[in-house]
């Protein structure tokens, strides 16, 4: 192989979501106010701005307005704001609406808008590129490189071409690296290379263990009769059982869209839960299935989240970058929303960024990044509540009261704190232990299964290439997994990428269809033998959502 062609950049941004994309606008804003001339690259893997990038999503504007104050002037996808709240206690056959009054500031959202994020990021990339940001999608940032003096020297992109079995095909391209002064990692939730980060400088030493909640979505036409833009419901109970941490939302759009989801959080105990069915049975609630009825299902999608709040938090800095948005946890997990999060650390990153660059400074810690967060609005949201998951993880009735007391009688001074210890592939329990469940078929109209969803996620992956969901030890899922836990990664992947099969000698093996990864990362989170490594795939494959 020939040595890899290089490019140099003041910054290299990896990940054009909302973290990334607000890091170069903010670092090009700052470089015409201070006249410097400050290069900016954006790599994304989906195979365009926005083609990853799903949430909710009900979005506080506060950093928005912050980061580009005229952002309703410049045509900012932001057009149904927030008409009505409401907060459900379900059980399998009612709903118990909580009075406005007492609902903690958190679960309120007057101000707040319903949105398609990955509408709002195409048009944050298009204001990127108006300040001569170079954005780059389908390309995949795979390895990080390291000086010799072992900062961040920048990263390179995947090989294209690959085949299963290693060898070029008539396509090969071989990856680039892309060097810089300093380097972000904006990947969204358990990224690859910020992974490899936390573990190599030890980010996480002193910190609780980080928490994930997968998020399972769908968008639906309905009648319009049924259509209330700007309702906001948010649910916690049924059909979740007490012990397991998570809720549901819908959401009501302008054109007669409805977007409807759940979280779970990936600390759940029980080895026969299935996310994806939990989410399939939310629908048929009596309080929320009226809201389909003569509707169509147009999309599907599904993300982790990192919900651990500020304890969680590793340190974001390290010689030559930083973390930014979900790729370090700064998600508010209690208000259910990261996306102005992760733009306002964008923005304190790109300050750092830019005040270092003009002191001709390169590859170091950019301590000043934690300095001005932890005195920003953003550390005082997360430290307001940074008990919330804790207090969750005891069942609902604790983690309601808890919540309450603290948001609405503290103001979120409360004088303790609460620390979680055990990592949420630690907290799955053997099988045999654990009650198992039995979940309806699905109906072809208000429920469905993974493969009918998957495709309308758009999700293609070159069949020939190697499988991006990598095993330690080929003989784990069989030998621990299916003995031990009955195979839990056919239930907590909600796309259908594992299933146990037997072989010619009628033996149980593990068969990945890769094809349908729609990059969750869930895997890679739950697996009870951290055995699974999820790995990005050739760039701009994987789903493409239109504005999930």
């Amino acid at each position: 192989m020939s040595e890899r062609e290089s490019m140099d950049y003041d910054v290299v941004v990896v990940g054009a979501g909302p973290a990334g994309l607000a890091t170069a606008i903010r670092i090009k804003q700052l470089a015409q106010e201070n006249q410097q001339d400050i290069s900016v690259c954006v790599l994304e893997k989906g195979s365009e701005v926005g083609a990853h990038i799903l949430s909710g999503a009900v979005m506080d504007p506060r950093a928005l307005t912050e980061l580009i104050p005229d952002w309703k002037e410049k045509g900012a996808p932001l057009h149904t704001s927030v008409t009505e709240d409401a907060f459900l206690f379900l059980t399998e056959n009612k709903a118990y609406k909580t009075p406005h009054s007492l609902l903690p500031d958190c679960f309120k959202n007057e101000g707040n808008y319903v949105v398609r994020l990955g509408h709002v990021v195409r048009w944050l990339g298009e204001q990127a590129e108006h300040l001569g940001v170079e954005i780059f999608p389908g390309f995949a940032a795979t390895e990080i490189i390291y000086d010799e003096n072992g900062a961040v020297k920048g990263i390179a992109t995947g090989d294209m071409g690959v085949n299963r079995d290693g060898s070029y095909s008539a396509h090969y391209q071989q990856g680039m690296e892309l060097h810089a002064k300093y380097t972000i990692f904006a990947e969204g939730s358990r990224g690859q290379l910020g992974r490899e980060l936390i573990e190599k400088y030890h980010l996480d030493e002193g910190k609780d263990p980080q928490s994930y909640g997968i998020g399972i979505k769908e968008m639906w036409e309905i009648d319009p009769a049924q259509s209330k833009p700007g309702l906001v419901i948010h649910s916690a109970g049924w059909p979740l059982k007490s012990d397991t941490y998570g809720g549901a939302f819908l959401y009501h759009l302008e054109g007669n869209l409805v977007v409807v989801g759940m979280i779970v959080g990936l600390d759940y105990a029980n080895p026969w839960l299935s996310p994806f069915e939990e989410f399939q049975r939310y629908k048929t609630h009596p309080s929320i299935k009226p809201y389909f009825e003569g509707g169509k299902r147009i999309a599907y999608g599904a993300r982790a989240i990192t919900a651990g709040g500020l304890l969680s938090l590793p340190k974001t800095v390290f010689p030559g970058g930083i973390l930014v948005g979900c790729d370090a946890g700064f998600l508010n997990a209690s208000r259910i929303k990261g996306s102005h999060a992760a733009i306002k650390s964008g923005q304190l990153a790109a300050e750092a960024i830019v005040e270092a660059l003009k002191q001709n400074r390169s590859r170091d810690e950019l301590l000043s990044f934690v300095e001005t967060f932890q005195s920003s609005w953003l550390y005082e949201e997360l430290n307001k509540a940074r008990n919330f998951k804790q207090w969750f993880k005891k069942g609902l009735v604790v983690g309601t009261v808890m919540t309450g007391i603290e948001q609405k009688v503290f103001k979120g001074k409360m004088p303790w704190t609460i620390h979680r210890q055990k990592p949420d592939y630690a907290c799955l329990q053997p099988a045999a232990q654990m009650p198992k469940i039995g979940y309806p078929k699905p109906d072809g109209v208000l429920t469905f299964d993974r493969l009918s969803s998957v495709f309308l996620s758009n999700t293609n992956h070159e069949e020939n290439q190697p499988v991006h969901l990598t095993l330690k030890d080929p003989m784990i899922p069989v030998k621990v997994n299916l003995a031990v836990y009955a195979g839990p990664e056919q239930r907590y992947c909600p796309a259908g990428v594992y299933e146990f099969i037997k072989d010619e000698h009628g033996e149980d093996k593990l068969q990945i269809n890769a094809q349908n990864c729609v990059h969750c990362k869930t895997c890679d989170i739950k697996d009870p033998s951290q055995n699974i490594i999820w790995i990005a795939p050739q760039g701009g494959e994987g789903p493409v959502y239109n504005g999930m």
